[in-house]
């Protein structure tokens, strides 16, 4: 009997111990470095912006070789832009470029957190399941995310294992993580009814405590 309460204060202590390690976060904290950059489409209309969401679809069409008409369409409302000073095929490159560069920037990941010992709250997504409990899953940051809603950026969301496993019913079980916060970007499929889907992640954390939020 005295050797289960000296082990059992002995690992209350640990915990208690590691709780206070543990830096709190919050989902800004993985948030990676922004730049800013000018908004070429600031000035245009809507009507402009339809046009080129227009030449867009055109071009798309044409290359497909699904619709004859697309080429010259395309280049009727190329004409009516160049009229108003508006040089489609340019704002067309600077709308790849700004998308590549927020999507890198997304996948980016906060060098200060890294290597951290952290605890923060978030949604449990299951990924692998051993019965009932959890021992791989995705933390994000809202509820109906990757299965309702667009998932969000890479470097929202947390990839976690937990061996111990987590005991879960239910999709967006709200947790507190904590753990060494590392950074290892990856891709990992999560199966839902309408098929499967691919999410990249940023983060990875294999955790030293999973509790109920709230607790």
């Amino acid at each position: 009997m005295k050797a289960l309460l000296l082990s059992t204060a002995l690992t209350w202590t640990a915990s208690l111990g590691f709780a206070e390690q543990a830096k709190e976060i919050s989902w800004t904290d993985l948030e990676g470095p922004t730049s800013e950059f000018e908004n070429p489409f600031e000035d245009l209309t809507d009507l402009q912006m339809q046009t080129l969401a227009r030449i867009l679809r055109l071009d798309y069409l044409a290359e497909s070789e699904t619709d004859a008409n697309a080429k010259e369409d395309a280049a009727g409302l190329r004409s009516e832009l160049a009229s108003e000073g508006i040089d489609a095929d340019f704002l067309l490159a600077e709308r790849i470029r700004i998308m590549t560069k927020l999507e890198n920037e997304s996948r980016t990941p906060n060098t200060s957190v890294i290597g951290q010992t952290v605890r923060m709250p978030g949604y449990l997504l299951p990924l692998e399941m051993d019965g009932n409990l959890a021992v791989e899953f995705l933390l994000v940051p809202t509820v109906g995310a990757c299965i309702h809603t667009p998932p969000p950026p890479a470097n929202q969301i947390v990839y976690v294992r937990y061996p111990a496993g987590y005991p879960t019913e239910s999709l967006f079980t709200p947790v507190w993580i904590s753990g060494e916060l590392r950074s290892e970007f990856d891709s990992h499929s999560l199966y839902m009814v309408d098929g499967e889907a691919d999410v990249d992640v940023t983060y990875k954390m294999d955790a030293d405590s999973v509790i109920a939020y709230g607790s």
